[in-house]
């Protein structure tokens, strides 16, 4: 199914424009679209989307798109390889209304670096529950580095990695995000995630499988917003050849805030592993995934 999934909707990528996945907590996006002929696109704060279907139940078929950076991909995938640095993440996907307060997605989308033809595809499958303010939404994704045995060297002398691991092949996750809106420009967003990232044969940890989860809370209002993601990896129990203790993790927490800028740009600055629990080292020489203190500051503007 998810091999099968990414194709279909990577042939949807045209669409792309900058932006990032579009959001319709409030039903404000559907109450737009419903109000314009289909197959007309509609711009959102937030990327592009474009009616493809409307029943006369008012349930709507809508294609989605958008654009971000590493830093303002993170607020919404917790567990997928979202690097704070050269890349861009493209993504497109469809939507539907289940019922009146019951909506579906599937989403696919690809990482890329600027200085290597190289990339990280995801896709995403899932379903969200509105009732007034509030928002519940559950899916299962998966991540992988296609036809690819290494990831781009972004800096020299710098090992390339995803979340600290050189090594980085595959991963899988299932997630849930809740949401308050405070109104019709802030809310209050809480998420959670569990996964497996399997790795390369000959990866520098000397394992194939990790187990890792991951948790968030953010905050926004307005053009202001703000997200605390807390991680931790483990070794997968019983796996033979693993050398490491049951009880050995590595744990990491990231902050970031992005000012939303009134000409259609975002201003961030953070940090990754602003807390870690392992080698403070860039490229680690040992069998540590690499847990360097990352600060950052990153314009994005869309065209």
């Amino acid at each position: 199914m998810r091999r099968l999934l990414a194709p279909m909707l990577l042939c949807l990528l045209p669409f792309v424009a900058a932006g990032q996945g579009v959001d319709d907590a409030n039903g404000q996006l559907a109450g737009q679209l419903l109000k314009q002929p289909p197959a007309q696109v509609a711009k959102v704060k937030s990327g592009l989307a474009v009616p493809l279907w409307r029943g006369t139940d008012g349930r709507l078929l809508v294609l989605k798109a958008g654009g971000s950076n590493g830093a303002q991909a993170q607020r919404d995938s917790l567990l997928s390889p979202h690097a704070v640095d050269a890349s861009t993440l493209v993504s497109t996907g469809l939507q539907y209304g289940l019922a009146p307060n019951w909506q579906a997605n599937a989403d696919v989308s690809q990482q890329s670096w600027v200085n290597s033809p190289l990339r990280v595809v995801g896709s995403e499958v899932g379903a969200t529950y509105f009732n007034g303010p509030y928002s519940l939404g559950v899916s299962v994704g998966s991540n992988s580095t296609p036809n690819s045995t290494s990831l781009p060297r972004v800096l020299p002398g710098v090992t390339p990695s995803v979340d600290g691991l050189t090594g980085f092949d595959s991963s899988s996750q299932l997630n849930a995000r809740g949401r308050l809106a405070l109104g019709t420009n802030s809310g209050v967003d809480v998420g959670a995630s569990v996964g497996r990232i399997h790795l390369l044969p000959g990866n520098l940890l000397g394992i194939s499988t990790l187990d890792q989860k991951a948790i968030s809370f953010g905050v926004d209002h307005g053009p202001i917003s703000g997200t605390l993601i807390g991680r931790t990896m483990q070794p997968l129990a019983g796996v033979p050849g693993n050398g490491y203790s049951p009880d050995r993790r590595w744990n990491s927490i990231d902050l970031g805030v992005t000012w939303h800028l009134p000409w259609q740009g975002s201003l961030s600055v953070g940090a990754q592993n602003l807390w870690s629990s392992g080698a403070p080292t860039n490229t680690p020489a040992g069998p540590e995934p690499d847990q360097s203190r990352t600060p950052y500051v990153q314009y994005h503007q869309d065209l």
